[in-house]
């Protein structure tokens, strides 16, 4: 079911922040100045029904992006339509069994063409695969202690061109590497507790550039792991934190505009923010017009789907409150752009 977009034209509130430290628990931040404020708000609204779903990722060569619904795999059309896919794929529904694709023309070693990656809960314990014929096999095992919650694709190189994993116990994260052979490297084990839709930051992010950028929706930060390990703040949101609530989902924004950013909203009875059941779209224009840029980081809260855009340059880095969603949204996974 397709649901319109809507603009509104409401004062975005604009809060600056500075790069980090070095340091995994004692971040050091320098305040930058604050930047204008938009003149535009943009607002996620309804693109389509979807059964539960926890991720959306792609697109894949074919232009199809792959979505995680109701511990199953979708594919969805341009023109909005989901279909099954991976008939022998299944998850547990009530765990966050997030999705990562890699790039077409992924350099380094080859993941397989339009092979999808998710999280294991089951055996192995770690990453299985999907082909893009739906066959499921298993891929790599993660022996790190803790709840996997984070994976994704290094399309920099500054990983290796790997897939990252993000496993978190306590109050740290533990983030391995994987070659397309599985072979499992260990990067840190003792990054900052994060969850949710992780992303590799592009050559255009400031001091952050190709490094991990993981969001912590307990205390509202963003972070950073470097390839050698090391944990950087890189901003804290101006978005409402706690379990539920805070930053949850990531992007970062392409190049060109034409597209729209797709983010999961899913049904949760009995929490602050039940969830809609549907997956949430914004388009380039409203993003634009509301003053996000090309490369920026776009991260969206768990709790009503607030959204902040984050722009690093040498300079330093800002935050810039550029969205909300319905009140009652339940966002999770990563945010994904899809083509028009």
């Amino acid at each position: 079911m397709v649901f319109r977009r809507a603009l509104a034209t409401l004062v975005a509130s604009i809060v600056a922040v500075g790069c980090g430290g070095a340091g995994a628990h004692m971040p050091v931040v320098a305040h930058t100045p604050a930047a204008a404020r938009s003149a535009a708000f943009a607002h996620w609204t309804g693109y389509v029904r979807a059964n539960s779903p926890i991720d959306v990722v792609g697109p894949r060569s074919d232009g199809v992006m792959v979505v995680a619904a109701g511990g199953r795999l979708r594919l969805l059309s341009p023109s909005g339509r989901l279909r099954a896919f991976a008939p022998t794929y299944h998850s547990n529904p009530g765990l966050e069994a997030y999705i990562a694709l890699p790039r077409a023309g992924h350099r380094g070693c080859s993941f397989g063409g339009d092979t999808v990656f998710a999280i294991s809960f089951g055996s192995p314990r770690g990453v299985v695969a999907i082909s893009s014929q739906g066959r499921v096999r298993p891929f790599a095992t993660v022996r790190a202690p803790g709840l996997i919650d984070g994976i994704a694709f290094d399309e920099t190189g500054r990983f290796g061109y790997r897939l990252l994993v993000a496993t978190t116990a306590g109050p740290q994260t533990t983030v391995d590497a994987i070659d397309c052979h599985g072979a499992v490297r260990r990067i840190t084990a003792k990054a900052h507790r994060v969850e949710g839709g992780i992303a590799v930051a592009p050559a255009s992010f400031g001091r952050f550039a190709g490094d991990l950028i993981m969001p912590d929706e307990l205390g509202g930060g963003i972070y950073a792991v470097t390839p050698r390990g090391g944990n950087l703040l890189v901003a804290h949101s101006d978005l409402p934190h706690g379990g539920d609530t805070g930053v949850e989902s990531e992007e970062f924004l392409p190049a060109r505009g034409g597209y729209d950013a797709v983010l999961a909203d899913r049904l949760t009875p009995r929490n602050p923010h039940p969830g809609d059941n549907v997956l949430l779209a914004l388009t380039s224009a409203e993003l634009a017009a509301a003053g996000a840029r090309p490369g920026d980081l776009l991260v969206a809260s768990e709790g009503g789907a607030k959204t902040d855009a984050v722009h690093c340059s040498a300079r330093g880095c800002g935050v810039r409150h550029v969205a909300d969603g319905p009140v009652i949204a339940h966002g999770e996974g990563h945010i994904a752009i899809m083509p028009r």
